[in-house]
């Protein structure tokens, strides 16, 4: 099995606290064919082998509950990665806005504008949701849920992901020094 960096990021993810537990999972593109998950219940920072996930044909049972999503963004997208995880500021501001728009220097440079959307974890609800944002952002929130992020690879979504965290926790250091 080709190594896709799934340890690797998943490791970053837990060590900049951008998932607990067993929660968030990462996906890469596989041309045309379908694409390889997380699979559900694993670990980020132990992944496993992931589950390849065909776009014709049955989905594995061992797939990651949010395969849907991972599937509408290839299907409406070029990316070739997505990162999905659960920051915490990010999912808190998610809960009292519509859309982000950070104020730090790296923020309005990469990602000036992070749309909130909602939809329940695991539908398909959320994948047309978020699949149709991410056609024009390579980031979004899913309130109360976590981001989304796409890239050419799994290191620029992992970037996009903690700098959506940076992005909210800036903004909410802002409010203590009002």
């Amino acid at each position: 099995m080709q190594d896709y960096g799934f340890e690797r990021i998943g490791q970053r993810l837990f060590a900049e606290h951008l998932v607990g537990g067993n929660f968030g999972n990462i996906s890469v593109r596989d041309g045309e064919q379908g694409f390889f998950v997380k699979r559900t219940g694993a670990y980020l920072d132990d992944p496993g082998d992931p589950v390849f996930v065909p776009f014709s044909g049955e989905v594995p049972k061992e797939a990651s509950s949010e395969y849907r999503v991972h599937f509408a963004v290839y299907k409406k997208s070029a990316y070739k990665a997505i990162v999905h995880a659960h920051p915490p500021y990010a999912v808190a501001a998610s809960l009292v806005a519509d859309e982000i728009r950070p104020l730090d220097s790296e923020g309005i440079m990469f990602c000036p504008l992070i749309p909130v959307t909602s939809g329940a974890p695991g539908t398909q609800g959320l994948a047309d949701a978020v699949a149709g944002i991410m056609q024009h952002h390579k980031l979004v929130i899913a309130r109360g849920h976590g981001t989304f992020a796409g890239g050419a690879t799994l290191d620029e979504a992992f970037q996009l992901t903690s700098l959506a965290e940076h992005a909210c926790r800036v903004l909410a250091f802002r409010k203590m020094f009002r």
